[in-house]
């Protein structure tokens, strides 16, 4: 029974092991690949303020325009979720926190308006398809997002609200802080509200000359912005994905390890146990001979 024992936590150690080399390559490609998604979500931010500033400044100058994704529903009926997750888990809780974060929205929000989610990402997709709630899906979109995915995304949502289908539309991600951090954020997109000049500005209007003219310009930047909105949010979201899966992988090849140990002390404990009865067997057998 002993000799079982001992084999047993060979059998144990060996299968932690195999894992833990598993988990510690999966960190080093997550590290690989975070260091690409984040290039590419810091280096969209500028691109996105910008915008963002331009929408401000062309809202401020154009207050007669008029356009669907400006209008305002006087009664909320459908509200569609935007929601950013990744294709697969091993993550830790970044899917969960991000699904928890839209969940507590539609909560909070009440109501007799029907919520629907167009998912980004397959967790979000089984997650919603389950609940009766998807609305549609772009899945397997791979780690090297495009703004041509989040055209087609924008597309939908923009369709969608201009033939009043939805009468709001939320957007659900990650925003990539740093390794260990990554903050689920709710964004409104539909009806769009021009955003405003940061807070750190001072407030300051500049004369500036528009051609063809403000209202045109603001018509032709709308969609623009949102598919911005959504293609900043997609790589905020793969970068924290990534940084999510290090972060994950990373604990579990730490807690493979101190598993390993405990293993190890287990095993020779019951080794010494066994040596142990051994050599009482031998001096019982002696004392008796003796007798």
């Amino acid at each position: 029974m002993a000799g079982a024992g001992v084999r047993e936590f060979k059998r144990r150690i060996r299968s932690v092991a195999n894992t833990q080399q598993i988990t510690k390559a999966m960190k080093m490609v997550a590290a690989a690949r975070l260091r690409r998604a984040q290039e590419k979500a810091e280096a969209s931010r500028p691109y996105n303020e910008t915008l963002q500033g331009t929408v401000a400044r062309l809202s401020a100058v154009a207050l007669d325009v008029k356009h669907p994704l400006l209008e305002k529903r006087d009664e909320i009926k459908k509200i569609g979720y935007i929601v950013v997750t990744a294709d697969r888990g091993l993550c830790g809780a970044y899917n969960t926190n991000i699904i928890k974060m839209a969940n507590q929205s539609m909560e909070d929000i009440g109501g007799a308006a029907k919520k629907t989610v167009i998912a980004v990402g397959r967790k979000a997709s089984d997650f919603y398809k389950k609940r009766g709630l998807l609305a549609a899906d772009f899945i397997n979109l791979g780690d090297n997002i495009s703004y041509v995915d989040a055209r087609a995304v924008a597309q939908y949502v923009i369709e969608a609200y201009e033939t009043k289908e939805l009468d709001e539309v939320f957007l659900v991600y990650a925003k990539f802080i740093n390794v260990l951090r990554q903050a689920p954020t709710l964004t409104k997109v539909f009806p769009l509200e021009p955003p405003e000049e940061s807070e750190g500005s001072a407030p300051h209007f500049i004369d500036y000359i528009y051609e063809p003219s403000a209202e045109a310009i603001l018509v032709s930047l709308l969609p623009r912005y949102v598919g911005s909105l959504i293609y900043n949010s997609m790589l905020e979201g793969k970068a924290s994905e990534f940084g999510a899966k290090m972060t994950a992988m990373g604990n579990a090849t730490e807690n493979a390890g101190e598993l390993i140990g405990s293993l190890n002390l287990a095993m020779n404990k019951a080794r010494q146990a066994a040596i142990t009865d051994e050599i009482l067997d031998i001096v019982g057998g002696a004392e008796a001979l003796k007798k």
